[in-house]
């Protein structure tokens, strides 16, 4: 619910909302299929289908009855064809809109549909629009654009549709999909993500083997990629097949480009649109928000900042300018900043770039997190983004140089988290906004923004409610501007309730607001000054609203989902959305997407204040956070069950009162998950120092899908931390315990094996000694993962032993199998292969028992790893490949790319080197379980793929980087590495 400061939401007086008939909508691009609104409707029989189809290619043409015909049956129809037509036609009007389908000329034909009604004519549109911008140089707009047109395919074309028409069709348009997807591969190549298309443009050439083009964008993707011998390699393979299946040579082109890569060809190893960075495609940026259409008066300062960013972009070696605009809550920093943003545009071409730095929160934006966010704006590609905020202001600063761009940066907190946002170079301007004034921003134009003057204030609210109404009522308008002490968005909020009530007058609104004349001459200096604007809306709140408002406030985290307001506030689901919606309709509350709401985080605070002076005991807001907290723990607590059937960890948490969601599948249940991340960690971070510090690290516990997944693990880390910091302070053992368990696996997936170590002793002495046997079973299982890493393969067992004893006691068969996949590892690391395989086999046994969910795949991965140490490669394949399927169907990025590691090893095993690197690269692209130790494992396999490549100095730079990321964790494979590097050989 963080969030800078926002207008609120205009609407035109005496506006009415029609309700239009839902539209038809049609797909052909997969099975020919017809919805209305969002309701699929039927279509019908296969030949009903077809006849569809005929139809709707035609484009609005009509298409005689011979004509459908010979589209559905060719020249042998049966007797009764036309008959059949004529029914297929008579049941389509049924289903379809009046109108649609109509007879004409002894034919049928569809008409009157709405753009965009056809899958089809969309991705046409599109691939139009692709084409422009590819023509006008903007690469990345026409990459965007075609993916889009591309995502509209969904499987074969005209699935299941009979007929000579249908699969005429079939082959016409799966031709030009394959030439679309050419055509963004192209420019994916001329942007410089040339490694990136490697791995799909090997699977495009498996599947159509014949096709040169995406043969020879294959081989110019592998030689910008370092891969010389692999790119001449394809060649050799084309020309080989081509000679065989259809006795010809390739095409000149590919000649041609085999040539300029024996040559080396220096125009080969860029793409044919420069950029001004190797890895960066310059791109224009347009991040400005809207200008506020009825934006009044502030000449003054209009005039000033367009000055001051007039002079940065026309003033030879001046350093880039530096304005600050400062000044109290709603005053309208943002709405002035913008527009003078986008009066200035003209001055900066190459682009703008736009954040909300949420310093009025309390949690700001992270500069690094910003600078990542403008570097993708810029064109850079997420691989060539480092990590540290200096490496990323330093790379920032470069893209920039020799461009003229425009950086408005809004609410920010303070100077320091300004400075590594300002771009540093002339020809470049940045604006900021802050409730602060930043005189400890070296060379910044300073700008101190007051409230506006009454004849200001009289014109904004005109310009919301109307000049009629308001040349009725002068007076009584002067009234309620200076009630809302001249301050632009409480005269918007004020303005914006009067357009959207008919019924009321500018004397009836001006009564309602005469009662706040008191607080509005607080209106003097800092907060209390925001506090008196918003107090003008919550003074009008009916008192449901008012409770809602106050209790809403209390929850940390960006936003806010309805089924989580509606346990905040303990009233039914239906009742909140009226609850909120309402709230909304009054700007108090902002809708951030359907069914989730955010505070902007001024009001906010506002919210929070009136709780503590308005709820009639400290009870209440108490038990609105333990309701929450209540509902994400049991809802959370259910998506772990989904997901690990028979794990009793979900009957070892601590009880809730309040309810969660329930959820009828894992894919739901997911979505859930990781929609509700940020809220949800928030919400256990606020548990710390209360009474529900035991269901905040439970509900931590119950959530570490987040960390495994890869998508959230550096905020499950911090939060993990915290709560290992609040435990320890209250003295609470079991509750430490178990949020050092937590860290544990975090520091696990990290591949931080030795502050793993030291978590994980103390979290064994914590829990066993208050006899929390639960985390004593997972601890024990962590350590022996520890032993493993540090190839302590007999201490290793003894743990895992520890860990089956105890899942066994409390009956808790994941667990166990989970021990017993771990288990066989340990006996890989001392030699006894034939036990490995059996007892991964029982884990495996185990979770086959239990269903389909995700833990199954970590079975399929023991076994495969079992397998493959034991010569069974084919198996072990078979085995990686089911694990990878499930892994990647719940997301978990780590664990897939760990699975790509270990085929990439198989493939290795058995002398399949390009397949090994192929998936090797794959895995780093993923990112591993373990972390860097991880990484260094796919770098060595990658450098021994790519030594029996021939490509022996590109391997030995992939060994250097595993040897510097071994040495900086004390990994034991350091010395494995060394040996390589000296010999040079995978021998």
């Amino acid at each position: 619910m963080d969030g800078g400061p926002r207008v609120p939401e205009q609407r035109r007086p005496g506006s009415v909302t029609v309700t239009e008939p839902e539209a038809l909508r049609f797909g052909v691009l997969g099975p020919v299929r017809a919805w209305r609104g969002e309701e699929q409707i039927g279509t019908g029989s296969p030949q009903q289908r077809a006849l569809l189809a005929a139809l709707l290619l035609r484009e609005g043409r009509t298409a005689t009855a011979a004509e459908l015909i010979d589209a559905l049956w060719g020249p042998e129809p049966p007797s009764q064809a036309l008959a059949a037509v004529r029914t297929y036609a008579s049941r389509l009007r049924k289903v379809l809109d009046p109108g649609v389908l109509v007879s004409e000329s002894g034919g049928y034909a569809v008409r009157g549909l709405r753009d965009g009604a056809l899958d089809l004519a969309v991705a046409q549109d599109l691939a139009a629009q692709a084409e422009k911008a590819r023509a006008g140089g903007d690469l990345g707009r026409a990459r965007a654009v075609l993916n889009q047109a591309l995502d509209l395919w969904d499987g074969e074309v005209l699935a299941g549709v009979p007929g000579p028409y249908a699969e005429t069709q079939r082959v016409r348009l799966e031709e030009w999909r394959l030439g679309l997807l050419e055509s963004r591969l192209d420019m994916d190549l001329e942007q410089g993500c040339h490694a990136e298309a490697v791995s799909e443009l090997t699977a495009l050439t498996a599947a159509h083997p014949l096709r040169e083009r995406l043969r020879e964008l294959l081989m110019l993707a592998l030689y910008r990629s370092g891969r010389q011998a692999e790119a001449l390699a394809v060649y050799a393979d084309t020309r080989r097949l081509l000679a065989e299946e259809l006795g010809v040579d390739p095409r000149a082109g590919l000649r041609d480009l085999q040539q300029r890569i024996l040559q080396a060809d220096p125009a080969l190893a860029e793409p044919s649109t420069p950029a001004a960075e190797p890895s960066t495609t310059p791109v224009r940026p347009a991040q400005l928000p809207a200008s506020v259409p009825d934006f009044t008066g502030r000449s003054s300062f209009v005039n000033e900042l367009s000055e001051v960013l007039s002079s940065a972009s026309e003033a030879e070696g001046r350093v880039m300018a530096v304005s600050a605009l400062a000044g109290i809550g709603g005053v309208g920093k943002t709405t002035l900043a913008v527009h003078v943003a986008h009066r200035a545009r003209a001055a900066f071409p190459d682009g703008q770039l736009y954040v909300d730095l949420q310093g009025a929160g309390p949690r700001s934006a992270e500069p690094e997190t910003v600078l990542g966010s403008f570097l993708r704006a810029l064109g850079t590609a997420d691989s060539s983004i480092p990590d540290s905020l200096e490496e990323r202001a330093a790379l920032y600063r470069s893209v920039l140089d020799g461009r003229r761009v425009l950086v408005l940066l809004d609410n920010a907190k303070d100077a320091a988290q300004v400075r590594p946002l300002l771009p540093g170079t002339e020809g470049c301007a940045a604006l900021v906004t802050s409730r602060v004034r930043m005189v400890d921003l070296a060379g910044a134009h300073l700008v101190d923004l007051d409230v506006m003057s009454p004849e200001e204030a009289l014109a904004l609210f005109t310009k919301i409610v109307g000049e009629e109404r308001v040349a009725a009522e002068r007076e009584s308008a002067l009234d309620v501007v200076a009630a809302c002490g001249f301050l632009p968005l409480a005269i918007r909020i004020a303005a914006s309730r009067l357009a959207a009530r008919r019924t009321w007058t500018v004397s009836v609104l001006a009564a309602k607001l005469a009662d706040e004349r008191r607080r509005l001459d607080e209106l003097q200096a800092g907060d209390l000054a925001v506090k008196a604007t918003f107090e003008l809306g919550y003074g009008q709140l009916e008192p449901a609203q008012a409770r809602a408002f106050r209790l809403l406030g209390l929850a940390d985290g960006p936003d806010i989902s309805l089924a989580a307001a509606a346990a905040v506030l303990d009233v039914p689901v239906k009742d909140t959305e009226d609850l909120v919606e309402s709230l909304v309709d009054t700007s108090l509350l902002e809708s951030a997407a359907p069914g989730r709401y955010r505070f902007h985080d001024l009001v906010r605070l506002y919210a929070r204040a009136c709780a503590e002076r308005d709820e009639e005991a400290a009870g209440e807001r108490a038990e609105a956070l333990s309701r929450l907290l209540d509902f994400y723990l049991a809802t959370t607590a259910q998506v772990y069950a989904i997901e690990r059937p028979g794990d009793r960890l979900v009957d070892d948490l601590e009880a809730t009162e309040y309810p969660g969601l329930r959820f009828t599948e894992a894919t739901a249940a997911l979505d859930w998950l990781y929609t509700e991340a940020a809220p949800l960690l928030a919400c256990v971070r606020q548990s710390a120092g209360t009474e529900r510090l035991r269901r905040g690290v439970d509900l931590l516990w119950a959530a570490k899908d987040l960390t495994e997944s890869g998508a959230n693990s550096h905020q499950y880390e911090m939060t993990a931390r915290s709560m290992c910091e609040a435990t320890r302070a209250v003295g609470d053992a079991r509750a430490e315990g178990r949020a050092r368990t937590v860290l544990t696996d975090v520091l696990l997936v990290s591949g931080r094996i030795q502050q793993a170590e030291e978590e994980a002793r103390t979290a064994t002495r914590l829990a066993e000694g208050v006899g929390d046997s639960t985390a004593a079973s997972w601890v024990a299982n962590n350590q022996g993962l520890i032993c493993l890493h540090q190839r302590r393969y007999a201490d290793g067992r003894t743990y895992f032993d520890k860990a089956i004893d105890g899942f066994r006691a409390a009956e808790n068969r994941p667990g166990e199998a989970s021990a017993l996949s771990n288990l066989s590892r340990a006996q890989l690391g001392v030699g006894n292969t034939a036990e490995a395989v059996e007892i991964a086999m029982r884990g495996l046994a185990v979770y086959l028992k239990l269903g389909r969910t995700m833990r199954l795949a970590n079975g399929h991965f023991a076994v495969g790893v079992a397998l493959s140490q034991a010569g069974r490669h084919g198996e072990a394949l078979s085995q990686f490949s089911e694990a990878r399927a499930i892994f990647s169907g719940h997301r978990q990025r780590l664990w897939e790319g760990a699975t790509n590691f270990r085929i990439a090893e198989v493939h290795m095993a058995t002398e399949r080197a390009a397949q090994a690197a192929q998936h090797a690269e794959q895995a780093l692209a993923l990112g591993c379980i373990g972390g860097d130790r991880m990484r260094g494992n796919v770098l060595t396999l990658l450098g021994r793929a790519l030594s029996v490549l021939g490509q022996l100095d590109r391997a030995k730079a992939c060994w250097r980087e595993a040897l510097n990321l071994y040495e900086q964790n004390g990994a034991a494979e350091a010395e494995d590495v060394r040996a390589l590097l000296i010999t040079g050989t995978t021998a």
